[in-house]
């Protein structure tokens, strides 16, 4: 069981649609409240399944415990399945929810608000140390599992810690291992080439670096809260929790679908133009192949594991060794390097920890777009480098992140005092401090690395871009090439992934959509990146016709028509709340003149253009971005509806 405990000045609630498992209840419970509460935000989960009665009872022992803390004798009970991803029967949770509210009964005034039902509610946060807390419920998992207590989950690492002891599926590499053991030397490299240890630096003109800073020192990856972007992922029907699978692995709508793919075609377009080749690799591995043995050892990542015709095997965790075992079977020639292969790896699998996984942020199943450079050697692979940090700054702004990241560069004491002015030249570039992170001795295959991280809300930080300089791997998969000589030569390996995770871009941008609301701004999505680019909202039944002929001259753009039986203004209130770019409402005068009044979402005003203006404004602003149609049905009476 996942608890969010809020002492709160007040909740309120209203019901508003019955789910399929919605509990039945009396019109009085279809409203409510509580004053000056402990509000115990609820999800039941399978774990509790075995056992409601014991799991009902460590519960109430839990929010007893907080309610005495805080000093309230009021408790409102909160079913909230958006807590987790691993969601018991319906059933169970109501059995347990209502074993709750007896027991809590004897000591407390207890409120439970129904469940199953899409509620509206308010509440205000109290705001002093104790009045935000979480705790998650667990039993048979070790001592404090055996003994039903709650654990607080605000700066572990989270459950799958226990569950790891017990789960013999579950591979960890050697390199994670020495990850928790590496000791890590952090500095700030400023423009001016100062390397300052990290409280010499002054962080007033750079709070995003201090909080890129806490994170990476505190090493707390789980969060103990929803992050915005979870709410924005499901109310935009982008993306939702997929309870018939294994955490961390998400279901797509259409339009989170369709946002997807045109991310990973740029990510492709870009590449493609500097030279790189797209291939396809398997996405389960020999477990016992003795090249790949070696590699999972030096791979800082959790691997899922599987058995097949007695043979273990592992799920991919990175296109690496399909590329890698790709390139010892070619013939390579000096004249091909740099030689670059890149995948967009649907899907990468790792066994990211429970306690990390909430929405986009850190998946179990991701889309990475994996890109390996042979170079002829190191002074190649510097240069190589420094040319693909700089096209990874290009990728971000293009997609809607120009400076809303945070740099990390990380590497042996040895190459940065053979290299100090390569690396000094990176900051240079990117034109403000970076976080360095030194080691005395090498952990990984690799030697140096950069990421370019988004710092979000929450003040965690997910890393986006990255490329490394790898001085391993052309040996341990024996990969040559021939120099002009005629000698058999082993290349240095860069790997990047221009954008990181295509999810994680996706996770960025609303996140930062939600801190530009935060400010008093519109939020948005980039045009190019809109399911929707042109919202036509007919006055009328005789103005449709004419909508209909707006949309086909608008080519290129996608264009949907809001025909429901709905008022004008309820209608232009929902393509606000789906962030269209630009809206148009067609009434008598429209078809008349020809001439359209556009609200452009961007600058919060309205413009007078006709058809072939509004397509040459969604062209420029789309320019050599990729384009594909819209992914529902054009008439809104026509969809059915995803989420809410």
């Amino acid at each position: 069981m996942q608890l969010l405990l809020i002492h709160s000045d007040y909740i309120e609630y209203e019901t508003k649609k019955k789910t399929p498992v919605a509990e039945e209840i009396e019109p009085s419970l279809k409203r409510g409240g509580m004053e000056d509460a402990l509000t115990a935000f609820v999800a039941v989960e399978t774990y509790d399944e075995p056992d409601p009665d014991r799991t009902a009872q460590n519960a109430a022992a839990e929010i007893k415990k907080t309610a005495e803390q805080v000093k309230t004798g009021r408790i409102m009970l909160y079913p909230y399945a958006h807590l987790s991803s691993e969601l018991a029967k319906p059933s169970v949770a109501v059995d347990i929810l209502k074993q709750l509210e007896e027991i809590l009964s004897h000591d407390y005034e207890v409120a439970r608000a129904p469940f199953g039902w899409y509620k509206a509610f308010r509440i205000s946060c109290k705001g002093h140390p104790l009045s935000e807390l979480s705790r998650t419920i667990r039993l048979g998992e070790g001592a404090e599992g055996a003994e039903g207590a709650g654990r607080d989950r605000s700066g572990e690492r989270g459950g799958e810690d226990e569950r790891a002891k017990t789960d013999k599926k579950e591979i960890v590499s050697e390199a994670l291992k020495s990850e928790e053991k590496a000791v890590s030397h952090w500095h700030i490299l400023t423009t001016d080439g100062e390397l300052l240890p990290t409280d010499e630096f002054d962080f007033a003109k750079h709070p995003d670096l201090k909080r890129f800073l806490d994170y990476e020192v505190s090493k707390s990856r789980a969060v103990d809260r929803i992050p915005p972007h979870v709410e924005l992922m499901k109310r935009l029907e982008l993306a939702d929790y997929e309870p018939g699978s294994d955490s961390g692995n998400m279901r797509f709508y259409p339009k989170g679908t369709l946002v997807k793919r045109l991310l990973e075609d740029y990510v492709i377009d870009t590449v493609a133009k500097r030279g790189a080749v797209e291939v396809e690799t398997p996405v389960m591995y020999d477990v016992n192949h003795p090249t790949l043995k070696k590699y999972l050892d030096r791979f800082p990542a959790r691997q899922y594991s599987i058995e097949s015709d007695k043979r273990s095997f592992f799920l991919r965790f990175a296109a690496c060794f399909g590329q890698f075992l790709m390139n010892h079977d070619m013939t390579i020639s000096h004249r091909n390097l740099p030689m670059k292969m890149i995948e967009m790896t649907r899907y990468s699998f790792r066994r990211e920890q429970h306690g990390e996984l909430v929405g986009l942020r850190r998946l179990r199943a991701f889309t990475m777009p994996d890109m390996h450079t042979l170079c002829s050697d190191m002074e190649s692979a510097i240069a190589e480098f420094k040319d693909q940090y700089a096209m990874c700054m290009d990728v971000l702004a293009d997609i809607g992140l120009a400076d809303d990241y945070e740099v990390a560069i990380r590497f042996t004491r040895d190459f940065y005092t053979e290299n100090r002015q390569f690396i000094e030249e990176l900051v240079k570039i990117v034109d403000k401090p970076v976080l360095i992170e030194l080691w005395d001795s090498r952990f990984f295959y690799f030697v140096i690395k950069f990421e370019f991280n988004y710092i979000d809300a929450m003040n965690k930080a997910s890393a986006l871009s990255t490329v490394q300089i790898d001085v391993e791997n052309a040996e341990r998969y024996d990969i040559k090439y021939t120099d002009k000589n005629g000698e058999n030569l082993r290349p240095t390996i860069l790997h990047c992934s221009p954008s990181g995770a295509i999810e994680r871009c996706i996770y960025a941008l609303l996140e930062k959509a939600y801190l530009t609301s935060e400010s008093g701004a519109v939020p948005s999505l980039p045009t190019w990146l809109s399911p929707t680019q042109v919202r036509l909202i007919p006055v009328a039944e005789r103005h449709l016709k004419y909508a209909e002929e707006i949309l086909g001259a608008l080519v290129g753009v996608r264009v949907d028509i809001d025909d429901r039986e709905e008022t004008v203004g309820k209608r232009i209130r929902a393509a606000g709340r789906e962030w269209i770019p630009y809206v148009v409402v067609i009434g008598d005068r429209e078809v008349e003149s020809g001439v359209l009044s556009v609200t452009v979402r961007s600058e919060s005003r309205k413009v007078e253009e006709t058809a072939q203006e509004l397509r040459n404004r969604v062209a420029s602003v789309t320019a050599g971005m990729p384009y594909r149609q819209i992914n529902l049905p054009v008439m809104l009476s026509r969809r059915a509806v995803f989420f809410g």
